[in-house]
């Protein structure tokens, strides 16, 4: 259950969304508090403002977070792996994250979106680790792949299984007050993204941050860095996890990427 909201403010005009999703209708939200919250997100987008080039911490909301975790799932895939077309290529038992990172792979959740007995090609599949003290355990292969990186598949034949990014106590606003200034990322548009190189470069939409508080909403940016940098960079993950996907993740805090704006 979707909705897209537009609103309008001395004739210059916003949109947003909200949506749900559920492998059981009954729990979804209801009409009223999708439209609801898409309204308020809508609303609170009114007065954008452009930003000067500058480095700064950037938060990307839990909505937006799974598409940095979906590089890395493309990046460790064996179709990108043996094709040597991926910007993580060497680096199984290498560390790809801070050693605080745990991401691992729950095939078996009851009702999960991601999850599955078996994969495409009838492999079962099994909960194990991607990502362990920050260290990449293994990579994501069917049976074709596999083979030709010689290598066992691991089960992922049409992809991963409820990719589960584990997440501090802290909830989205104590992010923001460790932030402190810097920007909150809520939009995202583009697919400015390298597989081969890492090279991140994305129009975007958010808040600015000060004092750990949101100032005002800002549009018209871009934010870029490269994905090695960013995965290394990050500085905490949020308890806010959105559960409506694949990829199963908080808020992320960046250290630090390059906004540019006017």
């Amino acid at each position: 259950m979707s909705v897209s909201v537009i609103a309008e403010q001395e004739g210059r005009m916003q949109r947003d969304y909200w949506y749900d999703v559920s492998r059981l209708a009954g729990q979804l939200d209801s009409a009223e508090q999708i439209g609801r919250k898409a309204g308020e997100r809508t609303v609170r987008r009114l007065g954008g403002r452009k930003l000067s080039t500058l480095q700064v911490p950037v938060i990307y909301s839990a909505e937006l977070a799974g598409g940095l975790f979906r590089s890395l799932v493309g990046a460790i895939r064996g179709g990108s792996l043996y094709r040597k077309s991926s910007f993580l290529l060497d680096h199984l038992g290498k560390p790809v994250f801070p050693d605080f990172m745990h991401i691992h792979e729950q095939p078996h959740i009851p009702r999960g979106l991601g999850s599955a007995p078996f994969d495409s090609e009838g492999v079962a599949t099994q909960a194990r680790d991607i990502i362990r003290e920050g260290i990449l355990q293994g990579y994501v292969l069917d049976s074709y792949s596999a083979c030709r990186l010689g290598m066992e598949t691991t089960g992922n034949a049409g992809g991963v299984h409820n990719l589960t990014v584990d997440s501090s106590d802290n909830t989205l606003p104590e992010l923001l007050r460790e932030m402190d200034r810097g920007l909150l990322i809520t939009e995202l548009m583009g697919q400015g993204v390298n597989p081969v190189t890492g090279d991140y470069s994305r129009g975007a939409a958010g808040f600015w941050v000060e004092n750990g508080e949101l100032q005002y909403p800002v549009e018209e940016i871009t934010v870029a860095g490269n994905l090695k940098d960013m995965f290394r960079s990050i500085v905490a993950v949020a308890n806010d996890v959105d559960l409506r996907g694949n990829i199963r993740s908080g808020s992320v805090l960046i250290e630090t990427m390059t906004v540019a704006g006017e």
